[in-house]
């Protein structure tokens, strides 16, 4: 769970890190090969980094912002690539034998936890001479709440996704419009409406399921989040009441039968795709650019790529989607939360980088404005440009500028930048009307997302021990009451209410708001 900070700006402080930077870090150059060459310059020193090879652009040596980086600090960084499939492995490989990288990115926990331990360096004992870090954890004291462990060491530099106060958020609902127009059918605007629409293309495509969603069923865009939130006001089975700011169980609160029962007709009706728990990517991919499905709730911002996708892939060249509007029940508030300030993952340093200080330095250049931008935007005129006082990527990069930008340049790119935001910023400047049109009519209801916070040692092996088998027992169930294995009737609810509670389900509840309260004090 995730909760809003204080903006990051941290200040720029120009000053450039060549002659600063100049000496061996862990896994840098050899003895006989550091500091000053023959000719008298001092050579760049080598800093080695954990990076993901992702699907959409895998890492290079020879990104230009790093070349850029290097011109600027006198750092050099060299990538330690690892397939997606094997990243999480890796990391704890490294980190259990303490052979991390010069930098990496860990969840903010393993910071915590490990930082103490003799892996990570202590950031704190050089904020006299990291003023940029200084500042990014006084204005945020989300991202410092995160980064402290029990010792008082402060072991990352939490990544920021969003701006405070800001309305940016992921997800909306889509549909076919072109079949819409066609058949002459309507945006729904409530539960009810939602439904007749399913039926209405089930009657006209019969041997389709017009709702499909991509997997796990329990993620925030998954059947259960989104119709438990849409009926008993939670979003998800376990997760915070925002007019509260308590932790809350769906099953707790009104509604939450009629969520099962709604699910359920769904399924029957066969107006949902039964392998909704089960889709890979590609078979989702392929469910909405066929005539299989035509509704679901996805990333607005792929919303482009999807539709290029399909009419390239069918050759129907009048394939269209559009957003419509989030519903709820009657008396249920609607509402989506923000996308989170502060992620649960951070930049760490190894604690036995050769020249701590310069290391430190070098961070500190990555959290100013100029070192930012470089990661996040790239370099003006060739990734983006300002227009009224805003940057914005380059037009030929299209409506997902993401995919050109991590490829070629290293830019945006997850595990190695820190501050999303300002990349969020510079693509949403540019978005195409429709996407616009989406983020007009939902930012009324985006509400900020739950903060983080902190949990001790003795909560975290509560979670350990009880979290995994409540929520594989919840999941089951579900899937049981969706796919009419098992009755909805109050005594089924009661039977499934009281075996979660028997795996720990209040305790994990209580557990997270004491967190909480302890974190950030009552509402």
């Amino acid at each position: 769970m995730k909760l809003k900070p204080r903006t990051a700006a941290a200040a720029l402080v120009p000053v450039m890190l060549t002659g600063v930077v100049t000496a061996c870090s862990s896994g840098g150059d050899k003895a006989g090969d550091q500091g000053v060459s023959a000719s008298g310059q001092k050579k760049p020193v080598t800093y080695t980094w954990l990076a993901e090879d992702r699907v959409e652009g895998p890492v290079r040596q020879d990104w230009e912002i790093f070349k850029e980086l290097e011109k600027r600090t006198g750092a050099k960084i060299e990538f330690q690539a690892v397939p997606s499939t094997s990243m999480e492995e890796k990391k704890k490989i490294l980190i259990a034998t303490n052979s991390v990288t010069d930098f990496m990115h860990v969840t903010n926990r393993d910071g915590r936890e490990q930082g103490p331990e003799g892996v990570f360096l202590n950031l704190k004992d050089y904020l006299d001479k990291a003023p940029n870090i200084k500042k990014y954890f006084d204005s945020n004291p989300e991202a410092l709440a995160q980064a402290t462990a029990a010792d008082g060491g402060i072991y990352t530099v939490p990544n920021l996704d969003s701006y405070v106060g800001g309305k940016g958020f992921d997800l909306a609902w889509y549909v076919r419009k072109d079949l819409m127009d066609k058949y002459g059918l309507k945006a729904p605007t409530s539960l009810e409406e939602f439904y007749q629409l399913l039926k209405e293309f089930k009657q006209r495509n019969p041997d389709s399921y017009p709702l499909t969603l991509s997997p796990p069923a329990t993620d925030k865009m998954g059947l259960y989040t989104i119709f438990l939130r849409s009926f008993t006001g939670i979003q998800g089975l376990i997760n915070m009441d925002p007019s509260t700011e308590q932790f809350v169980f769906a099953g707790y609160n009104k509604g939450f039968k009629d969520a099962l029962n709604y699910m359920n007709k769904l399924y029957a009706e066969k107006l949902l795709d039964p392998e909704y728990s089960l889709l890979t990517r590609a078979q989702f991919d392929e469910r909405m650019i066929s005539n299989k499905s035509f509704v679901t709730y996805y990333y607005k911002a792929d919303m482009d790529a999807l539709i290029n996708k399909a009419r390239t892939a069918s050759g129907n060249a009048q394939f269209d989607l559009d957003g419509f509007m989030q519903f709820a029940a009657p008396g249920v508030k609607n509402y989506q939360f923000a996308r989170a300030v502060v992620n649960g993952n951070g930049v760490a340093v190894s604690a036995k980088v050769k020249d701590k200080q310069a290391a430190v330095q070098l961070l500190d250049y990555l959290v100013s404005d100029e070192g930012k931008k470089l990661l996040s935007l790239g370099i003006e005129g060739k990734t983006y440009k300002m227009v009224d006082g805003k940057p914005r990527f380059m037009e030929e990069f299209g409506t997902a500028p993401y995919n050109t930008l991590r490829r070629d340049y290293g830019v945006w790119y997850p595990g190695i930048g820190s501050d999303f935001a300002i990349a969020r910023v510079a693509w949403e400047s540019a978005l195409d009307e429709k996407t616009k049109k989406i983020n007009a009519a939902y930012e009324p209801m985006i509400v900020p997302a739950p903060r983080s916070y902190v949990k001790t040692k003795e909560e975290q092996e509560l979670e350990k021990s009880k979290l995994s088998n409540l929520n594989k027992f919840m999941d089951q169930k579900m899937v049981e009451f969706v796919v009419g294995k098992t009755p909805i009737n109050d005594d089924t609810i009661k039977q499934f209410i009281d075996q979660a509670k028997k795996l720990g389900l209040d305790e994990i509840i209580t557990m997270y708001n004491t967190a909480y309260k302890r974190t950030y004090g009552s509402k």
